[in-house]
């Protein structure tokens, strides 16, 4: 992950001035795909597709939704946002407990833009899906509010088990964190300067103690991160979050799973 944000981070200034008031062109995308993938073929997958409006009413929280046919067919899964300064999304990781592969989001786009999903197999073969949606303005701007009570609240985790829960099925939870989950390009509207990067980086869930879904997180994902997605109990038990921000810190919340 951290060699994909390097090589990305190398290509911002060029998207970023390029694509600043353009509709959505296909033609990023074979530049990122060559810079993180190499010479490997992607195919179109068969199993794979995204959602999302045609036009989001706000580039800073725009809605969308991944879902994978078959739960079992990719262990990681790429999200992109092409003419985002910044276009690595997010990095999903999948297991067998997550019963069902259909994630909801949020992500933030500078303007209109393909979103490109690429799938991974435990063998590392390379599929994709894509989308076009119209945005603008979600990744710079000016943010207010004082800095120590952001950083004070940052890091309250809700995590909402829907019920009633069915054992042996899979169920949907719905996770949210508080977090500005600033960009490094947004300035200060008191000083006028940029912000430093403040965000979440990696979110990991846990039922019983094993592993159900890892997310490595972007500055591409919306402030107070949300995540709608699923999980495969097969007895009562504790489903836990653990996350990590970019400056070290730790929050954890657990919730108990029952009839």
């Amino acid at each position: 992950m951290k060699r994909l944000f390097i090589v990305v981070s190398l290509l911002a200034c060029c998207f970023s001035s390029v694509y600043a008031f353009a509709e959505a062109s296909p033609d990023v995308w074979p530049v990122l795909k060559k810079s993180f993938f190499g010479d490997k073929v992607i195919e179109v997958s068969d199993v794979m597709r995204l959602e999302g409006p045609r036009r989001a009413e706000s580039g800073a929280q725009v809605p969308i939704t991944l879902s994978i046919d078959k739960p079992d067919t990719y262990k990681n899964v790429y999200l992109f946002v092409d003419a985002n300064p910044i276009p690595l999304a997010a990095v999903y990781h999948f297991t067998a407990l997550n019963g069902k592969a259909q994630l909801s989001t949020r992500i933030r786009m500078q303007t209109d833009s393909y979103i490109h999903a690429v799938g991974e197999t435990a063998d590392g073969k390379l599929f994709l899906a894509e989308i076009a949606i119209r945005a603008a303005g979600g990744c710079g701007g000016m943010v207010d509010g004082d800095d120590a009570e952001i950083r004070a609240a940052a890091g309250k985790i809700k995590l909402n088990v829907e019920a009633p829960v069915k054992f042996g099925a899979a169920n949907p939870v719905t996770f949210l964190i508080k977090h500005p989950m600033f960009t490094g390009l947004q300035r200060d509207l008191a000083s006028g300067g940029y912000k430093p990067a403040f965000f979440i980086s990696k979110v990991s869930f846990n039922y019983n103690s094993k592993p159900v879904m890892q997310a490595d997180f972007g500055v591409a994902i919306s402030e107070d991160p949300y995540m709608r997605f699923f999980y495969l109990p097969d007895a009562p038990g504790k489903l836990e979050v653990t996350a990590l921000d970019n400056e070290g810190k730790t929050f954890t919340h657990e919730v108990e799973v029952n009839n």
